[in-house]
């Protein structure tokens, strides 16, 4: 079978003397291995497609019955290279590639999802790091995979920042009152319990979700145990 796809590269890894596997999320295919025959010898043209991050319209081809499928050629979309040229920002992106490494399952297409990862690498590129774009972003892809809390704000957060939490975009999350700092923590605080809730093994990138400042937050979670909050009315 033969067909072209719009891929996200989300990791890749050397195989034999000349191949790599690449893992991707596509747009109508959802998470896919495959792998890329020749891709490391000097003449080959296809590099920059099985690097993380890059975005492209592949070719690709599997064969009947097969796991892994291979790819065959492509265009670029978009390498963000000035994702790459920062250090933080490609330790950041790897931590969103990774979420979806770890918590989508194969062969299961979702646009939104695609949609969420292309966005959030296209903010991450062209505005500055702040503290709010790791918790965010696991949140909103834990709200498209049916385990999110999205209007439900947990550990006393108001729900106007739960809700910037999940709709700003990422690039324009902003942290101005004094109580933003400990929302920010207890959203974290979500998150990592998430992970360690439904991980067999830790992320590796789970340094994205460190606390900025001390809060007393396990105490506030035995308190609330992650119920929600309730909604004000308009």
């Amino acid at each position: 079978m033969n067909f072209t796809d719009r891929v996200i590269v989300l990791l890749k890894t050397d195989f034999r003397e000349s191949d790599r596997m690449v893992c991707v999320y596509s747009l109508e295919h959802g998470r896919m291995a495959l792998r890329m025959p020749g891709v490391n010898k000097h003449s080959s043209k296809l590099k920059a497609i099985g690097e993380p991050f890059a975005k492209s319209c592949a070719r690709i081809y599997i064969r009947r019955n097969a796991a892994i499928g291979c790819i065959t050629g492509g265009k670029i979309e978009n390498v963000h290279p000035g994702l790459r040229a920062d250090y933080n920002k490609t330790q950041l992106a790897a931590y969103f590639c990774e979420l979806f490494y770890r918590l989508t399952p194969d062969h299961s297409p979702n646009e939104e999802k695609f949609a969420l990862l292309e966005d959030s690498l296209l903010q991450l590129e062209t505005a500055p790091i702040n503290p709010g774009m790791a918790p965010a972003f696991l949140l909103r892809l834990m709200h498209l995979s049916g385990y999110g809390l999205k209007d439900m704000p947990v550990l006393n957060i108001p729900p106007a920042f739960w809700d910037m939490m999940h709709t700003a975009p990422l690039g324009s999350l902003s942290f101005l009152d004094k109580e933003d700092l400990p929302n920010l923590n207890k959203a974290r605080h979500v998150c990592k319990r998430f992970l360690n809730n439904y991980l067999q093994h830790p992320i590796y990138t789970i340094n994205q979700l460190d606390l900025t400042a001390p809060i007393d937050i396990e105490e506030a979670a035995k308190e609330t145990a992650l119920e929600p909050a309730a909604v004000l009315a308009a």
